[in-house]
């Protein structure tokens, strides 16, 4: 899938060396990510039904933001009567573990570890995406499997961003089916 989409938003002018086209392609699924991850979070808030306005104006401005609507700040309402407010990060991570999760993956995330400084480390040990994937002899499954990575990622980023917190999220794979996401904070201390 990362290959195809590689192809169809290649640039066909301009010659890339292999590393700058990889590159690219993990810039485009990540970008598609966030804006899914926004979206996903703003959707299932307003289907859940509060009154907490979350604004978040450090959107990254760049071309392919400018695509599909405005950038900039975003403001959202939740409308969640069931819901606590979340008082902290951690518990927006929950959420992410929990809800989110389920609704993008039909699961929650196995295991969750957090240094309470703002590193997170959620590890889900049959991550979808690699389900059905097949294990070649030579470490070359792993390799190929990172590309499907890159748009969880965005996922993540995206929704942690509509929900008010700037991260960055960094996702390996030792073993198939397993995958591991690295959340930092902006603001955290290492």
């Amino acid at each position: 899938m990362a290959h195809r989409i590689a192809d169809e938003l290649s640039i066909p002018s301009e010659k890339l060396d292999e590393e700058e086209r990889r590159e690219a392609v993990f810039y485009r699924l990540e970008v598609l990510g966030y804006r899914v991850g926004q979206g996903l979070v703003e959707r299932y808030m307003a289907h859940t039904g509060s009154r907490t306005r979350i604004l978040c104006s450090d959107i990254p401005s760049n071309g392919y933001q400018d695509q599909g609507g405005a950038n900039g700040t975003l403001s959202m309402f939740r409308f969640s009567r069931d819901r606590q407010r979340f008082t902290d990060t951690l518990d927006v991570i929950k959420f992410l573990c929990k809800d989110l999760w389920t609704l993008v993956f039909r699961k929650q995330i196995d295991n969750l570890k957090t240094n309470h400084r703002g590193i997170y480390v959620l590890t889900d040990n049959t991550f979808r995406p690699f389900a059905r994937m097949s294990t070649e002899a030579g470490g070359q499954a792993i390799q190929r499997a990172q590309p499907f990575l890159w748009f969880p990622c965005g996922i993540i980023r995206g929704a942690l961003a509509n929900m008010g917190i700037n991260a960055t999220v960094q996702a390996e794979s030792s073993e198939l089916p397993g995958a591991t996401f690295q959340i930092k904070t902006i603001n955290a201390t290492a």
